[in-house]
């Protein structure tokens, strides 16, 4: 037992463990006591607690060590004490002995199992089951049989426990079971009948018709233990729900079942069943009634379990059903006292997701005393829920914005505070009313915050927004502040802001050169900088004139490239006369592809396996092409894609493809690995059939001369394309060579040879191949400055999905374009999203893309695809993509 022990009054209580400081050596020296001739019980127990002790801390013993101690313990077979012998049969399992091993206990376990005392016989079931191979199995087979049926309920459960974890390794054995189990299922008593439904349903998973007929028999009544009735409502559910994806009569068959558990008299049953109907596939609100009902009673009850339970399975159900749960809101409201915390976090959003407009001041009032009392976890959860409530009822938000205002000014951390900006943020962009009181309360927070990347953030998004209000140079003051009392990250992030409204309020440019020019004495380098740049950009004089739109694209707009690009082309650039040229920078995002992830035995192929800096792959890809003569004339290189595998792991011969595109040329290039080192591939070339690709002509191929052990080579197919048309298709591939022997003592090779071929997977253009993805920084500006002129608007329908998330990454994968902003990731339960995706199109053509999906009860996904761009062409394109 732990000790508590009382150091002195100022101090906490601290826990001691009896296991501390306890090592293997001396323990196992203490093992020597099991020789003894006469046994201390009491004595070999601590040993063995200690030795599972170290056992179940990850301490490995040797071979030796393990035998020693396993023969050691069998000697205590010998003793007739009911307390060490059960710890016998736990060291055992935990030991695990090998198969020459095991026989050595075989018989004295066997000798156990057919015991009269019951205590014996359950654990030596459950030790030979955990120890015995298939062989030894069989031989016991018949002793488990009777075990099932045995009428001593432990006895039964052991042996059905047993069946559940050999099903993994001996499903044939015990598939055999089938009958004792069944009448097992039908015993008295309560955990025999639980262990043996768990046991049979796992033995019929597989098979859809036996789990329906087993489902049909036993909701007639026939299990009476709560805990089975439990399991039996899951695999209700689960037929329920396979059911409902065959059949479109509507017709839902055992609900009636799950209602009739609801008057149930275990209350693990009745919310058990509660649960299952609020999370049916399509549940109506006719179905929902009595399920809420129950859980409301449970709302009320004197046992904080239920009450959570309930809570939360009504939160849930409030995301999708929110008029369904407001009956219950009287009696969430009294739960947001609970002592419980995360019981009144649950009952606070729920009331949030399902309140109506004129109770909201009331909750309001309510949460505030609550919000000082729980931890910053539950207040992310309120923070998260208030912001959903504010977008449902926008006339609230004064009462909301000046909630998230106080409680942004109280004491938190950084993961609670940024919840809290980031929720007024969204309030400002989507609600236009509230832009600039939400404004003002972001300044009076960055006056004493304590979070350099919140601080930035907040500076960022008042550059954005400050100029467009009514009144921007009340914003001035707060923003010089940080110039002045910040840090050097935040006066740098200040300076820029100030910019941008100099660059956008042409009355305040005076005044903003004045304080800039301030700046330019700075202590911190990047501020100085910054101040100079933008000085020199708006132009020195400071006088009163509009600012062009060269300089507010420069300030606002959104850098097509991404960051890591331009910094390892800047590295690579060496200072001539000639100037660096930004349009020399790749724009695309080159992520690490999935065929490079390789454990460090597999070998590199080639280019297949690119360095990690992405420029280095672009231009390494680019020299290699344009050195081939039958390719230099294709022109500049658009986009390479990573490589695909066109061969299993472990084969005689490692080949992937990377797809190399130009505007009217396809290359690929072949990356081939022999891996035989008895081989030598002479006149390596993969003949490609392009007969499912029709827009496509074969123009040239480069064949690889050899192809040694472990030396990768490359082998090359070019074909031509209409310039501008979005042409797809697949390829087969064989790879063709003539195989040489290879003597292993001399390493030369045979001078006659073989041919032989070697069917690859196929190879795919998709849509996707003639995009690059490449993000902007910030969304909402570029698509204004794209313009209207090329915007393409129309909604489709996306069929049945699984989530709507797979629908997002289904559409975003179709496209291959970047996820701006976060937008890919989708909220859990979530019945609509919105996602926002940026790329350039083959002849470097912009294009940005809006989505809106929804999903209704059936799974049915629908989108509303907006795209623009800089050439009209385009834009249709993306949407024919879509269609297709």
């Amino acid at each position: 037992m732990a000790q508590f022990v009382k150091k002195d009054d100022d101090r906490d209580e601290e826990e001691y463990s009896p296991f501390l400081g306890i090592e293997k050596g001396s323990v196992l020296q203490e093992a020597r006591v099991f020789n003894d001739p006469q046994l201390d019980s009491r004595r070999c127990s601590q040993v063995i607690t200690k030795l599972l002790y170290l056992l179940n801390q990850g301490e490995t013993f040797t071979k030796v060590e393990a035998t020693e101690v396993f023969f050691a313990v069998t000697k205590l077979f010998q003793s007739k004490d009911i307390g060490l012998r059960r710890m016998v049969y736990l060291i055992i399992k935990e030991l695990s002995p090998s198969s020459d091993e095991v026989i050595i206990v075989t018989s004295s376990l066997m000798k156990d199992m057919n015991s009269k005392t019951d205590v014996y016989r359950a654990n030596a079931i459950r030790v030979l089951c955990r120890i015995t191979d298939g062989t030894l199995l069989t031989q016991i087979e018949r002793y488990l049989k009777q075990a099932i049926v045995d009428k001593n309920p432990v006895v039964a459960s052991a042996a059905l426990v047993s069946g559940i974890h050999l099903l993994q390794t001996n499903p044939e054995i015990v598939k055999r079971w089938s009958n004792e189990v069944q009448e097992a299922v039908q015993s008295r008593a309560a955990l025999v009948q639980f262990h043996a439904l768990a046991l049979l349903h796992q033995i019929r998973q597989n098979d859809r018709l036996a789990v329906s007929k087993l489902v049909t028999s036993l909701t007639r009544g026939t299990v009476r233990s709560p805990l089975a009735q439990c399991l039996l409502i899951r695999y209700t559910s689960q037929v329920i729900r396979e059911s409902s994806m065959n059949n479109q009569s509507g017709d839902r068959p055992f609900y009636d079942y799950l209602e009739g558990c609801l008057r149930h008299k275990a209350e693990m049953v009745i919310f058990e069943a509660a649960r299952a109907i609020t999370e049916l596939n399509g549940v109506t609100s006719r179905e929902l009634t009595p399920a809420i009902t129950v859980l409301q009673l449970f709302l009320s009850s004197s046992k904080p379990v239920l009450r959570f339970a309930a809570v939360r399975t009504l939160n849930k159900v409030a995301m999708t059903h929110p008029m369904a749960v407001t009956n219950c809101n009287i009696d969430m409201e009294s739960l947001i006292s609970d002592q419980n915390r995360s019981i009144a976090t649950l009952a606070i959003t729920t009331l949030l997701k399902t309140g109506n407009e004129s109770g909201v001041d009331r909750l309001m009032k309510q949460i505030t005393n609550f919000m000082s009392d729980i931890a910053d976890e539950f207040k992310i959860v309120v923070v998260d829920a208030i912001r959903s409530l504010c977008l449902k009822f926008p006339l609230k938000y004064r009462s909301l914005m000046n909630f998230l205002s106080n409680i942004l000014r109280e004491e938190g951390g950084f993961e609670y505070k940024k919840a809290i900006v980031d929720s007024i943020v969204i309030l400002i962009r989507d609600i236009p009313d509230a832009k600039e009181s939400g404004l003002l309360h972001l300044c009076e927070f960055i006056e004493d915050c304590e979070f350099t990347y919140l601080s930035t953030q907040i500076l960022h998004f008042l550059g954005v927004e400050g100029p467009k209000t009514s009144d921007p140079s009340k914003y001035i003051r707060y923003i010089y502040n940080r110039v002045i009392l910040e840090n050097a990250t935040v006066r740098a992030s200040a300076v820029s802001t100030l910019a941008k409204f100099g660059a956008m309020v042409d009355s305040l440019k005076p005044r903003i050169f004045i304080l800039l020019r301030r700046c330019l004495y700075d202590n911190d380098d990047e501020v100085r900088d910054r101040a100079t740049l933008y000085l020199n950009t708006l132009g020195g004089d400071g006088s009163v004139v509009e600012t062009d739109k060269d300089v507010k694209d420069f300030l606002f707009g959104s850098l097509d490239i991404p960051l890591v690009n331009l910094e390892t082309s800047l590295k690579n650039y060496e200072p001539t006369e000639e100037q660096f040229d930004i349009s020399s920078v790749p724009k695309e995002v080159k992520s690490q592809p999935l065929a490079e992830k390789k454990s460090a035995g597999k070998k590199p192929t080639a280019l297949g396996a690119p360095p990690a800096a992405p420029t280095s792959t672009v231009d390494a890809y680019e020299k290699l092409l344009s050195s081939i003569p039958e390719f230099s004339t294709f022109g500049q290189l658009f986009k390479s894609s990573a490589p695909v595998e066109l061969t299993e792991a472990e084969t005689e011969y490692a080949v992937n493809v990377v797809k190399h595109i130009f505007d009217k040329h396809v290359v690929f290039q072949y990356n081939c690995t022999n891996t035989i080192p008895e081989q030598l591939l002479e006149n390596v070339i993969v003949v490609v059939d392009a007969s499912e690709a029709e827009e496509f002509a074969e123009v040239a191929t480069k064949p690889l001369k050899a192809l040694p052990y472990d030396t990768p080579g490359q082998t090359f197919v070019a074909f031509e394309k209409q310039e501008g048309v979005l042409a797809v298709g697949r390829f087969s591939n064989e790879l063709k060579f003539i195989v040489k022997e290879v003597d292993p003592s001399t390493g030369e090779a045979e001078e006659d040879g073989v041919e032989d071929e070697y069917q690859l997977e196929d190879s795919e253009i998709v849509a996707a191949d003639y995009m690059l993805k490449v993000g902007v920084s910030n969304f909402r500006n570029a698509w204004e400055s794209l313009g209207p002129d090329f915007e393409r608007i129309d909604e489709y329908g996306l069929g049945p999905r699984e989530s709507l998330s797979e629908a997002v990454n289904a559409v975003i994968n179709l496209l291959g374009m970047q996820p701006c902003e976060g937008t890919e990731v989708v909220a859990a339960n979530s019945r609509s999203h919105s996602c926002l995706l940026s790329g350039v199109y083959i002849g470097n053509v912009k294009v940005l893309v809006r989505l809106s999906f929804g999903v209704d009860s059936s799974k049915e996904v629908a989108m509303k695809l907006a795209v623009r761009s800089e050439d009209e062409s385009v834009s249709d394109a993306i949407h024919e993509i879509v269609a297709n």
